[in-house]
């Protein structure tokens, strides 16, 4: 029976050895890339990323995706497995309200189209987004720029590059706020210590 299909499919995953019923090789230590088609309707952002999951059944930190061709609904990622064993990889596709927001932003601001409104969603979405950012300095950046982007105070260019810092992008992309998450089906992934790599050329030419 196949995963049912969430707000936002996830297909046609690869490295996929015959469609994830035998598992993909690795060896411990080397990078590969992790692919996949995601896509959703409507003009809002999408986002993804791959999450590996150890022997152990310890998912790991998401590594995020990037569009590989623009238009092209192909994202990829590349991922290193640490240590041999049985491993599996899914990619977790999720609506990005922010990114959707910043696209929105740069054409209405500069227009003047509902600019209050803008910047207080604005406000908002990156205070919603420090909420997922540990203490430290990614919540400090996201929380600076929502005080910034509600303060009336300011020129209205000033509070919404605010938005558009180094410091909040690097926050961003290792806190972002993430909706509609959907998840692949879990692919299975043989680790080998790197040995395998050439122990059978060894055992051939003695």
């Amino acid at each position: 029976m196949s995963a049912p299909i969430g707000r936002i499919p996830v297909r046609q995953v690869h490295p996929a050895v015959e469609g994830g019923r035998r598992p993909a090789k690795a060896v411990a230590g080397e990078t590969f890339e992790v692919s996949a088609t995601v896509f959703r309707e409507g003009h809002d952002a999408v986002s993804a990323n791959v999450v590996l999951t150890d022997p152990q059944g310890r998912p790991g930190p998401f590594t995020p995706m990037r569009e590989l061709s623009p238009g092209s609904d192909r994202w990829g990622a590349e991922v290193t497995p640490h240590t041999p064993g049985r491993w599996t990889y899914h990619v977790e596709a999720w609506s990005d309200p922010v990114a959707t927001w910043r696209h929105h932003a740069r054409i209405k601001i500069p227009a003047g189209i509902d600019t209050g409104l803008v910047l207080e969603e604005g406000g908002d979405l990156h205070e919603r987004a420090a909420a997922g950012a540990p203490k430290g300095p990614s919540r400090t950046a996201l929380l600076g720029a929502a005080l910034r982007l509600r303060d009336d105070s300011l020129p209205v260019q000033a509070r919404l590059e605010a938005a558009f810092t180094a410091e909040v992008d690097a926050a961003l992309s290792a806190y972002p706020l993430r909706e509609l998450v959907t998840a692949s089906e879990a692919m299975p992934l043989l680790v080998e210590r790197e040995r395998a790599l050439y122990g059978s050329w060894y055992e051939f030419f003695p």
